[in-house]
C-alpha cells in the first residue's frame, strides 16, 4: 500500500508509567512515525483546537493516526488531553483512513478520577481502533491495509529501529526545543497485581537493550533534544533485573551502563531525570538500591524525583489491593533516597528526592484509611525527611482490573471525606514541605514562563516533576529566567527574577519580598532611582531590613 503522507494527531497520554502531556512527549507518536514510510506530519490536539485548517491537511493525507488516552487522573498546565467525543467530532468529516491508538483504544477512554472507564472496540469516526499497540498496527497497515489485525502487539526488538527513525517528528512539537522526551526502558510489571493499575496488561517486563536506548537518545540529541526523562517503566531500579521474583534485585551494572552511555552520546544535555521507582524494591534490596541510586546521581541532573506508588498507608488496603509496600517499608525507602540524594545541585533543588502517590477509592478503604495516610505524612515531616511531591487522587477504574469490578462505589461513599482530607494535607503538609524543599532564598535557574494569570506569570523548570513558580511580574512567555524564592503556597512557590532590578521592578514584585509589604514597597518606588547598594540602604527606613533586601537587587 502506498502511503505518501500521514498526519499524527497527539491527543496526549498519561499512564501509570508514561506521560505525554506538553512539555512532555510520549514515545507513542515517535514509534508510529518510525514505522511509517513517506512524509509524516505531527500536530497536537491543542494545535487543532486553535487551527481547524489542520483538518484540511488531514483530508489531503492518506492516513491519520490519533494517539490519546488517560489512565491516571491528573491536572496539566501545558495542555488538555483529548476526550473520545471530541476526537470523534473532529474525525467524522476527515476522508483519510483513520486509526485510533494509545491507552484510549487499548484500555478505554478514561475521563477523570472517580469515574469508571469502559473499553471500546469500534468508533464510527475511525476505520481502525487499535486494541493492541498502535505502532504495531500502523506497521501492519502499511502492508495489509484495512485487513490488519487491530490487536497486534510489538516487542522491544520491534521498536529499536522505529524509535530512531521516529525522531524526525520531534522538531514539529510546539514546545521544541524545550520538549521533555519520555524514554522507554521497559514496559510490563514483575508484579502485575495492583488492583487498579493498567501496566499489568502489558505482561511481564520486556526490556529494551541498553544499546537501543542509547541509539535513540543519540538520534534525538542530534536534532536538538536536550531534555530526557527515563519514565516509561514501572520501576527504574529493576531495569534489566534478572529472575522472576516479585521484587528482583537491582542490576546496578546495567543501570550505570545506560546512564553512562546516554551521557556519552548526549554530552550537552540539560536534563536527565527519571520517574517511577518501587519502594518495595528499595525495602527488599537496600544496599543494591543504594548503589543503583548513587550510579543514577553520578550521571543525572539535579532536581530529579523518584515517584513512589505508595497508594495507601492502610495495611488492610495494601493487602487487599496487593500494593507494593507496607508503610514502614516505604518510610525506609524515603530515608534511603533522602540520604543518597538530599544534597543540593545546580538546579537549586536536591539531587534526587522521593515523590509519593496516593490513590483513594480502593478495596477495603474506610474512614480510618484517610487518618492513617495523614499520620504517615505527619511522621515524614516530624522526622525531617523531604519528599518532592504528594499526589493525591481518586482511582480511575478500568475494565479488566480488580477495581473494574468494584467501580466507583467506594469513591462515592467517601467523596466528602476525600475533599476535606485533601485540603487538610495541602494546608498542613504540602506548604511546610515546599518550605523545606525550596526555602526562601533558593535560587532556581532556567524557569520557563508558561502562563499569565491575574498579574502573575507562572513558570516551571523543565523537569520530571517541576515546581510551579509564580512571579508577580508580567514576564514574556516562553523565555527562561533565574528566580529567587520569596514565599510559598500550598502547591506553588512565589519568586522574583534574580537578581531583581530595584529601579525597574514592579511594586507587586517588591511587595512579595520578605520584610517589605505594601507601604515599604511604595517607599522603595518613591525613592527611586538608586545609584548603588549604599544609596539604597541610606534611603531605607530600616538599615537591617535594607541590608537583607540589597542581596536581591541589582542597581541599573
Amino acid at each position: 500500500m502506498q502511503i505518501r503522507r500521514t498526519v499524527i494527531l497527539d491527543g496526549y497520554v498519561d499512564e501509570p508509567t508514561c506521560l505525554g502531556v506538553p512539555p512532555y512527549m510520549s514515545p507513542y507518536p515517535r514509534y508510529v512515525a518510525g514505522a511509517l514510510p513517506g512524509e509524516v506530519l505531527y500536530y497536537t490536539i491543542d494545535q487543532l483546537r486553535r487551527d481547524r485548517s489542520i483538518l484540511d491537511v488531514m483530508n489531503r493525507s492518506d492516513l491519520v493516526v490519533v494517539i490519546a488516552g488517560v489512565t491516571v487522573p491528573g491536572k496539566y498546565l501545558g495542555g488538555t488531553p483529548a476526550t473520545l467525543p471530541e476526537l470523534e467530532r473532529y474525525m467524522t468529516g476527515v476522508k483519510a483512513v483513520k486509526i485510533l491508538g494509545g491507552p484510549m483504544s487499548m484500555f478505554g477512554p478514561g475521563v477523570e478520577g472517580g469515574k469508571m472507564a469502559h473499553r471500546i472496540k469500534a468508533s464510527p469516526a475511525f476505520d481502525i481502533v487499535a486494541t493492541g499497540d498502535v505502532e504495531a498496527v500502523v506497521h501492519g497497515y502499511v502492508t495489509e491495509g484495512l485487513s490488519v489485525d487491530p490487536s497486534l502487539r510489538r516487542a522491544s526488538r520491534d521498536i529499536a529501529e522505529w524509535a530512531v527513525k521516529g525522531a524526525r517528528i520531534v522538531p514539529m512539537h510546539p514546545d521544541f526545543p524545550h520538549t521533555m522526551l519520555e524514554m522507554e526502558t521497559y514496559r510490563g510489571c514483575f508484579r502485575g497485581t495492583c488492583s487498579f493499575c493498567t501496566e499489568g496488561f502489558y505482561g511481564r517486563p520486556d526490556f529494551r537493550r541498553v544499546g537501543d536506548i542509547i541509539k535513540e537518545v543519540e538520534a534525538l540529541y542530534s536534532i536538538g533534544v536536550r531534555h530526557f526523562r527515563l519514565g516509561r517503566q514501572p520501576d527504574l531500579l529493576t531495569y534489566m533485573a534478572r529472575g522472576d521474583a516479585e521484587f528482583p534485585e537491582p542490576n546496578v551494572e546495567a543501570i550505570e551502563k545506560l546512564y553512562r552511555g546516554i551521557r556519552e552520546v548526549a554530552p550537552g544535555l540539560k536534563v536527565l531525570h527519571l520517574d517511577n521507582v518501587n519502594p518495595g524494591t528499595i525495602a527488599h534490596h537496600p544496599e543494591r538500591s543504594r548503589e543503583a541510586l548513587k550510579a543514577i546521581i553520578k550521571y543525572h541532573t539535579s532536581g530529579d524525583v523518584a515517584a513512589f506508588g505508595m497508594e495507601s498507608a492502610d495495611p488492610h488496603v495494601i493487602r487487599l489491593n496487593r500494593l507494593k509496600a507496607m508503610p514502614e517499608e516505604v518510610l525506609e525507602a524515603i530515608r534511603l533516597v533522602n540520604e543518597v540524594g538530599g544534597a543540593r545541585g545546580a538546579s537549586g533543588l536536591p539531587e534526587l528526592l522521593p515523590g509519593l502517590n496516593f490513590v483513594h477509592g480502593l478495596i477495603g478503604e474506610t474512614r480510618n484509611t484517610f487518618q492513617l495516610n495523614y499520620e504517615f505524612l505527619r511522621r515524614i515531616l516530624e522526622e525531617g525527611l523531604l519528599v518532592r511531591r504528594i499526589n493525591i487522587r481518586q482511582v480511575m477504574p478500568f475494565e479488566g482490573t480488580c477495581m473494574g469490578e468494584v467501580g466507583d462505589r467506594i469513591i462515592r461513599k467517601h467523596k466528602g471525606i476525600f475533599h476535606a482530607y485533601k485540603e487538610k494535607i495541602r494546608r498542613d503538609i504540602d506548604m511546610e514541605m515546599l518550605r523545606r524543599v525550596a526555602p526562601v532564598g533558593t535560587v532556581l535557574p532556567d524557569v520557563r514562563m508558561e502562563l499569565h494569570e491575574g498579574g502573575i506569570t507562572f513558570g516551571r523548570q523543565i523537569a520530571t516533576y517541576p515546581l510551579l513558580v509564580g512571579v508577580p511580574e508580567e514576564l514574556p512567555l516562553g523565555e527562561f529566567f533565574t528566580v529567587n524564592v520569596v514565599g510559598h503556597g500550598f502547591r506553588s512557590i512565589t519568586a522574583v527574577p534574580y537578581p531583581l532590578d530595584v529601579n525597574h521592578a514592579s511594586r507587586k514584585a517588591l511587595e512579595s519580598l520578605p520584610g517589605v509589604g505594601e507601604k515599604r514597597a511604595m517607599a522603595i518606588v518613591r525613592n527611586r532611582p538608586y545609584k548603588n547598594k549604599q544609596d539604597f540602604i541610606e534611603k531605607m527606613d530600616d538599615i537591617a531590613v535594607a541590608q537583607k533586601l540589597a542581596g536581591y537587587f541589582v542597581f541599573n
